[in-house]
């Protein structure tokens, strides 16, 4: 199929969605494509999604700036700043320790990433009207580790553009994250990529948290590229959301610092491949994928897994890295652009296709919401890379409902 072609088998998105032409026979096509940048498209999501948060973060006015939407009708909840921050820097992190893009791109980030780093102070500064680790409300654990993630996603530009003191100021705040006892979950990850952190910065860890967050997790694999949240099977999209990309990221440190063996370290990653593979097959024609279990307000942070596959060459051999980005740019045109995603004022509103609260559950406020942020982990490879280059590309999906004859999918083993 040619780019042409392609491009028309494309869904419409935002208000009138339609199926693709191929699949429904449709002959009007004009309005059915895709970005003709994608990477334009994808920093301009970019932008709008994180000018809020660190704009705000940067003048020390997050907390009197932000909105607190929560499910529960509380007025307040202390970690939502943390969340708001810790998520959005995790996402963006690659693209802040890129230098790749045009002038206008390569502009943006410089501004982005001087914001960045004076929010990481303010939210770190005992001093700091905004200061985020003045309570011990369990969900700091959770956010200090996606925080110290994107420390690891962008060590030159996060972590060591730090002044000394802020980076002081980080990791006394992390060690504060010791005194919280995570649930028998994916919450042992979250010490365990705190760990990773100091581990990779050659800082005093504890290797109990990082070896009995991956054993555990080791213990909790089902099969077929899945593992389990705690002892049991959840149908919903925490091995994307958590597991499988902390998972990965913590024992890559811990096998560069002689602290993991290269064998375990290697089925690990050929699990992680093979999830990848099963993400892009989730991905619907009309850019749709199954809205089943928790979270899923989190939207395009569903496919971070995919994602990180996409950054770090993780994808299996048959999926190739354009179908990936035609593939994330339909879903991330999917639900972005439906009308509630934003208010007024350009913050995130709970929902998953607009502004839908009764799909959040009791943990989530507006913070929660940029862990969508992470859907955009791409970013950090170089515009020349095949991912970006290559010619758009159907995924997979598209393919087989239009009729192609491709391989039926199999299992790991």
């Amino acid at each position: 199929m040619n780019r042409r072609n392609f491009i028309k088998t494309v869904p419409v998105v935002g208000a009138g969605v339609v199926l693709s032409n191929q699949v429904m026979g449709q002959t009007d096509s004009k309005k059915n494509k895709l970005p003709e940048n994608h990477r334009e498209y994808w920093v301009q999501l970019l932008d709008k999604i994180s000018a809020p948060v660190l704009e705000a973060g940067s003048q020390n006015k997050l907390k009197a700036t932000m909105p607190v939407e929560t499910t529960t009708g509380a007025k307040e909840k202390p970690s939502t700043y943390l969340e708001a921050v810790g998520r959005l820097l995790a996402g963006i992190a690659p693209w802040l320790e890129s230098n790749s893009g045009d002038a206008a791109e390569t502009g943006l980030r410089k501004k982005y990433r001087e914001m960045a780093l004076k929010t990481i102070h303010n939210i770190t500064d005992e001093t700091s009207p905004d200061y985020l680790f003045d309570h011990k409300e369990p969900q700091i654990l959770v956010d200090a580790a996606f925080l110290a993630h994107a420390f690891l996603r962008a060590p030159q530009q996060l972590w060591q553009a730090l002044s000394e003191d802020s980076q002081k100021n980080v990791v006394k705040c992390f060690v504060v994250t010791r005194d919280i006892k995570p649930f028998y979950s994916n919450w042992l990850l979250f010490s365990g990529m705190i760990e990773a952190f100091f581990l990779k910065n050659d800082l005093p860890f504890d290797i109990m948290r990082l070896d009995f967050s991956v054993k555990k997790h080791q213990e909790w694999y089902l099969g077929d590229g899945m593992y389990g949240d705690g002892p049991d099977f959840h149908w919903d999209y925490y091995n994307s959301y958590v597991i499988q990309p902390m998972l990965m990221d913590i024992v890559t440190v811990m096998q560069e610092k002689k602290k993991f063996d290269d064998r375990s370290t290697e089925e690990i990653a050929k699990r992680f491949t093979r999830y990848a593979a099963i993400q892009e097959r989730l991905i619907s024609p009309e850019g749709t994928f199954p809205a089943v279990g928790r979270s899923l307000v989190y939207r395009m942070g569903a496919f971070q897994h995919l994602a990180q596959a996409s950054l770090q060459k993780r994808l299996p051999e048959i999926v190739k890295p354009a179908q990936v980005r035609c593939a994330l740019t339909a879903v991330m045109q999917r639900l972005m652009s439906a009308p509630g995603t934003f208010d007024k004022n350009g913050w995130l509103q709970i929902g998953l296709c607009g502004h839908q609260n009764s799909m959040g559950e009791y943990y989530i406020s507006t913070g929660s919401l940029y862990l969508c942020s992470t859907g955009l982990l791409p970013l950090g490879l170089a515009t020349d890379d095949e991912f970006w280059k290559d010619a758009d590309a159907p995924w997979t999906n598209i393919r087989i409902w239009n009729g192609e004859d491709l391989k039926n999918d199999h299992a790991l083993y």
